[in-house]
């Protein structure tokens, strides 16, 4: 099958940020598939204008560029979405498909899916990463009333042209269904790279000691986005307060993002930075999984927002594949998993004191961090494996393709049946024509048979009487 795969920010290993996309359309060659990925250069790296080409394991990555980050006005940010939007849609139905596949967000990609499948004549796919524009409203981003109008019609139309909708949380399937019931949605989140944080030991101890503010010393970790939504101050007020109960603790924020110096001027205001708290600039993915194995704990924050507890963020499995407990700050479907599992702690949205004090008793309590880290390592092979969750995603693929084709097969013996009763019905027309036309001369003629057979027999009859009468006449 060949896939034309659509996400505004696919990134690599080698990249900062995730890898979900990589992971999955790289598996999808594994298994025979042919795969090209349309995707900006949001660095805006040289090169010029136009697009390029590069493959990552096999998988051929269509780049276009158009710089991005979320330090960006939502207007300029807008104006990116746009232009991806027009630039993709070009790309996307120049190239051969049996399938449209696009990854949210922004919403926006559905339209070049969408309008690729139609051309293409293929099945399009869609995968919601976040609720549009349920959470920009929540969050107070998206306020005109026009603008909401359109983002839900967007929505609307991305599910309703859709075969299925691949949902990174039930809470975004249960938006998604609430939007559109008649959609079909399957619930895939993000998924734990096992194979990618198994770290040896020796490294994760090299890591250390290399850091002579860290060495021995337990580290609480945040790795990821700096965004609106995120609120990392929220650690950083949190760590105010660890100094003061436990002063050996130490912080690392790894990451990038628009609160990215709002938060480092905080940390500098609290005097925590370069002290108790450390911020370094955003990280290749590869690099993660060291970093996340000197962990004490990882972490995991939202603002204090209900419709933000549905994300599926990749922190969050990070952390379990590398086998280290998560706390998180917010409610939802991620929060019954620590709770039911003991993999981590579930924090208070707002009371970042008692965060504190719940930080500083657990990186202390040996025997509970041995058993939230069995915890995590089960929770990632048993339930959110890359490879397990890859299987349910090429499952939805295969399934709409082999729909698809059973519609197409359905509909050509459809048309090849109403050829035939077509035909059926041309040749009873025709002979009951024939019929009609035999019958008609045959009665034609036995008339005219029957007339000659009068006409011989009426002058018969006269040529007779003529005789009787001139006998009689004779015979007087």
């Amino acid at each position: 099958m060949h896939i034309v795969y659509i996400h505004q920010y696919y990134c690599n290993p080698g990249m900062a940020g995730g890898i979900r996309s990589y992971e999955q359309a790289r598996r999808l060659v594994e298994r025979g598939h042919t795969v090209d990925v349309i995707t900006t250069d949001i660095t805006g790296a040289p090169g010029g204008a136009g697009w390029r080409q590069t493959e990552d394991d096999g998988v051929r990555v269509h780049w276009f560029s158009i710089p991005y980050n979320n330090s960006m006005s939502y207007a300029r940010r807008i104006r990116a979405f746009a232009q991806f939007m027009v630039v993709a849609t070009t790309k996307a139905a120049s190239l051969k498909a049996d399938l449209v596949f696009a990854t949210s967000t922004p919403l926006t990609v559905a339209v070049p899916g969408v309008l690729a499948s139609k051309l293409r004549r293929v099945p399009f796919v869609f995968e919601v990463r976040d609720l549009w524009p349920e959470v920009p409203i929540k969050m107070g981003a998206l306020r005109n009333p026009l603008l909401r109008g359109v983002a839900g019609a967007l929505a609307n139309f991305a599910y309703r042209n859709a075969k299925e909708v691949v949902a990174l949380s039930p809470g975004m399937a249960a938006g998604v269904v609430a939007r559109r019931p008649s959609t079909r949605t399957t619930v895939i989140p993000n998924a734990a790279d096992l194979a990618m944080f198994d770290v040896a030991p020796e490294d994760v101890q090299a890591f250390r000691n290399k850091h002579e503010w860290l060495r021995e010393r337990p580290l609480i970790v945040y790795t990821g986005a700096l965004g609106a939504v995120n609120g990392v101050e929220y650690l950083v007020r949190a760590a105010r307060r660890m100094r003061e109960l436990d002063p050996e603790i130490r912080v690392l924020i790894v990451g990038h993002g628009k609160e990215w110096e709002p938060t480092k001027a905080l940390a500098a205001e609290l005097g925590l930075l370069d002290g108790t708290v450390r911020m370094w600039e955003k990280v290749p993915k590869a690099e993660l999984p060291v970093i996340l194995g000197a962990a004490t704990m990882s972490t995991s924050f939202v603002r204090p927002i209900r419709a933000l507890w549905d994300n599926s963020a990749n922190k969050f499995f990070d952390a379990l594949a590398a086998g280290r407990p998560i706390a998180i700050n917010y409610g939802g479907w991620q929060a019954d998993l620590i709770d039911e599992t003991g993999t981590g702690l579930v924090l208070d949205p707002t009371d970042t004191d008692d965060a504190a004090e719940q930080f500083v008793k657990h990186c202390r309590d040996e025997s509970w961090l041995a058993q939230a880290r069995v915890a995590a390592h089960r929770l990632a092979v048993e339930q959110f494996s890359r490879d397990l969750l890859f299987d349910r995603f090429a499952e939805v693929l295969d399934r709409v393709a082999a729909t698809n084709k059973r519609t197409a097969a359905t509909s050509a013996a459809a048309t090849n049946e109403q050829v035939a009763a077509t035909n059926k019905q041309s040749a009873a027309t025709s002979a009951a024509a024939t019929n009609e036309q035999t019958a008609a001369t045959s009665a034609a003629a036995t008339s005219e048979q029957a007339a000659a057979t009068n006409n011989r027999a009426a002058t018969t009859s006269t040529a007779a009487t003529s005789e009787q009468v001139a006998a009689a006449e004779s015979r007087s």
